[in-house]
């Protein structure tokens, strides 16, 4: 089992490297710091010491990788690749180019993230599978076809539409909870409820539906039909067997979705006015602030590949075989 979790941690490093490697590309070479500058100024009428200025003030007046002029190891650190790319690695994610703290900012936005995602994770998940569950029982009836049919009906409709309508039902015409904002402790509970609704409804159709099949691809083999033989009510064959045999691909989709718990949802968080990650990278685009677009990549990659070490590691708690594999 250590070998196991030895060997998949070691398979991380190297893809998380090249994550960085690319990121610093992107932001560093296709897109120079002259071009930051000019981005920052406005494009018209900008002198090169302007230019240089504002390089010097955000610390992107470094070579990229080589400083020559330096000497011995300040070689390599002197460089905007040590201090705006390695350092990342030690989750200094720096400053932002307006000057805040970046790590103190994400310490504090993660909370409201969280507060939203983790309802929305469990219970949507709680959700899908019961209706999952409850399709597989009644296959092939009515229930089934009418369940397939809503499911593709909650697929087609965009996210913005459950948003925007929400809003207007509950918040604007029923007056239940505020339309958009955000507040600490148990005040928080009457500003997430609705994001959290919506963030349920929104995905019932693709999740409902993804459990549907990986239940019926279960409930039509052998041991399911051995199970039947022998007498067991179909109850009792989709809740001791199909679920948990059904186990590693459910598991496959839920963990790898749990790196999101922290990133917050863009859409969400910035319609409901959520200070959460979400809202914190959007902003950080629209005011072209690079340094926090580059650390909210490099945690989400950071984040992506736990989230496929977890899965990993939860495939040896359903099947102890994959431990050999």
């Amino acid at each position: 089992m250590l070998n196991y979790i030895l060997r998949r941690t070691l398979y991380a490093i190297p893809i998380l490297i090249g994550v960085n490697l690319i990121t610093f590309w992107l932001f560093f070479v296709v897109n120079s710091p002259d071009d930051m500058a000019r981005m920052q100024l406005g494009m018209k009428r900008v002198t090169p010491e302007a230019i240089e200025r504002w390089k010097a003030d955000h610390g992107y007046d470094k070579p990229l990788l080589y400083n020559a002029e330096a000497k011995g190891i300040d070689r390599l650190t002197e460089t905007i690749f040590f201090e705006k790319s390695v350092t990342l690695f030690a989750l200094d994610f720096g400053r932002a180019d307006d000057g805040r703290d970046i790590g103190a900012d994400i310490q504090q936005r993660m909370w409201p993230s969280l507060a939203l995602a983790i309802p929305v994770f469990f219970i949507g998940l709680l959700v899908n599978i019961t209706f999952a569950l409850l399709m597989a029982f009644f296959r092939a009836t009515y229930v089934d076809y009418m369940g397939v049919v809503l499911c593709v009906v909650l697929m087609s409709i965009s996210a913005l539409f459950y948003i925007i309508g929400g809003q207007y039902l509950i918040s604007k015409v029923m007056h239940l909870v505020p339309i958009s904002g955000y507040d600490g402790g148990w005040n928080a509970f009457k500003f997430l409820a609705l994001p959290v609704l919506v963030g349920v409804v929104s995905g019932i159709g693709a999740g409902s539906r993804w459990y549907r099949t990986i239940f019926l691809e279960e409930v039509n083999k052998d041991y399911v039909r051995t199970a039947r033989a022998k007498g067991l009510a179909e109850r009792s064959v989709l809740f001791k067997h199909v679920l948990k045999n059904a186990m590693i691909p459910i598991l496959t989709g839920v963990v790898v979705t749990i790196p999101m718990l922290f990133m917050g949802s863009l859409i969400t968080e910035s319609f409901f006015g959520i200070p959460g990650l979400g809202s914190y990278t959007i902003d950080a685009i629209r005011a072209q602030d690079f340094a926090i677009v580059r650390a909210m990549v490099f945690l989400g990659s950071l984040l992506y590949i736990l989230g496929l070490l977890l899965t990993d590691l939860s495939y040896t708690l359903v099947d102890p075989r994959v431990r050999l594999s």
